[in-house]
């Protein structure tokens, strides 16, 4: 094994970022090494990371970056600069020695900080198209860490290493298909639908899926809607048999045996876990993601056979029910689709970002 380090991993803001950012510690604290995790003060990193109790977590205030030319450039320099003293006073009290964003700009102040430190600095991107604050946090980074190929090309003056983005260990070993439906109340003879609206919002998707629900009733579903639409859902499917709805899932490994297919965003940690999980999937990126990079990543999925993407501004029930038939009711389609979702997981991503961060 490498030298024992202490690591620091910035990962809070969105779960894109938070559980990828755990599987590593995960990995990290198994080989031996010692981790603290820096998470966001927003109230889902506090909620997803509560299960994690054997990890180490503290908050440091996230930053989102106005555009360059406006009046809220210099409070957010003012509240940069606090930050990265903050996290500055964070490393030297850990004594770190690596310091790891997994992107967002609750990374970009701890590498900051640990660049100016003299501290092996490295940053994360898990999507097709890496988001402003990455580029920018790559200036500052030993070594870009990517989960996909094709987003080399945004780094031209970086050193950069395709890792894949990884799991959360509870994935790696999914309950019996009969023990994750009974556990959800769910019947064991009846196709399930998974359905994942993302963190930013869904309101209009989760309409969808429940209009097309209604001309299924066959077909069963696993909903969690995240607390924005919860309510809403829950009206919406009170008189509807086999429609299960969850406000927030602290058990993806169930949710993932249960199903026989997903409906959902295409932030890249879902589509890890659906890869890793070889779940075949609708893809509906979030329309209003920066640089429409959800659209990029679905795009990758859809080329390799592993899901099929739509656009919800071209979406309506009847042609949500066709995909949703298609791949529950024709086995052929649905375990090729499952051979190419396999095929675009990286089993080893969390090992092979420890190896990078401990021994480069």
């Amino acid at each position: 094994m490498s030298e024992k380090k202490k690591v620091i991993i910035a990962c809070g803001g969105t779960g894109g970022h938070l559980f990828p950012g755990i599987a590593v510690a995960e990995e990290l604290e198994r080989q031996g090494h010692e981790v603290l995790l820096l998470i966001s003060e927003k109230k889902v990193d506090a909620q997803a990371s509560s299960k994690y109790g054997d990890l180490r977590f503290k908050t440091v205030p996230a930053i989102a970056k106005p555009a360059t030319l406006s009046p809220k450039m210099i409070p957010f320099l003012f509240r940069l600069w606090s930050t990265v003293k903050q996290c500055r006073a964070i490393l030297k009290e850990e004594q770190a020695d690596v310091v790891l964003g997994m992107g967002g700009f609750t990374s970009l102040p701890p590498v900051m900080a640990g660049k100016k430190m003299g501290l092996a600095t490295y940053v994360h991107d898990s999507n097709a198209v890496p988001g402003k604050a990455n580029r920018l946090t790559a200036r500052w980074c030993r070594k870009v860490l990517l989960g996909f190929d094709v987003t080399k090309k945004y780094f031209p003056n970086s050193d950069t290493e395709v890792t894949g983005t990884p799991v959360r260990k509870e994935l790696e070993q999914l309950p019996s298909q009969a023990d994750a439906r009974a556990k959800y109340g769910l019947a064991q003879d009846a196709k399930t639908v998974m359905v994942m609206g993302g963190s930013q919002g869904a309101k209009h998707l989760n309409t969808l899926v429940v209009e097309a629900a209604k001309a299924m009733p066959g077909v069963q579903f696993l909903h969690i809607t995240g607390a924005a639409d919860h309510d809403r859902v829950m009206e919406l499917t009170k008189d509807l048999k086999g429609y299960h709805v969850l406000l927030f899932c602290d058990d993806m490994a169930s949710a993932y045996a249960a199903a026989d297919m997903a409906v959902c965003r295409s932030g890249a940690s879902s589509m890890t876990e659906l890869a890793y999980v070889a779940l075949p999937s609708v893809l509906v990126p979030y329309p209003y993601a920066a640089d429409d990079h959800q659209t990029v990543n679905a795009e990758v999925f859809e080329s390799a056979g592993a899901a099929v993407l739509r656009q919800e501004s071209e979406m309506d029930a009847g042609s949500l029910v066709a995909d949703i038939i298609r791949i529950t009711e024709e086995p052929a389609v649905c375990e090729e689709m499952k051979n190419r979702a396999d095929q675009l997981a990286v089993k080893d991503a969390a090992s092979r970002i420890c190896k990078v961060i401990t021994t480069s």
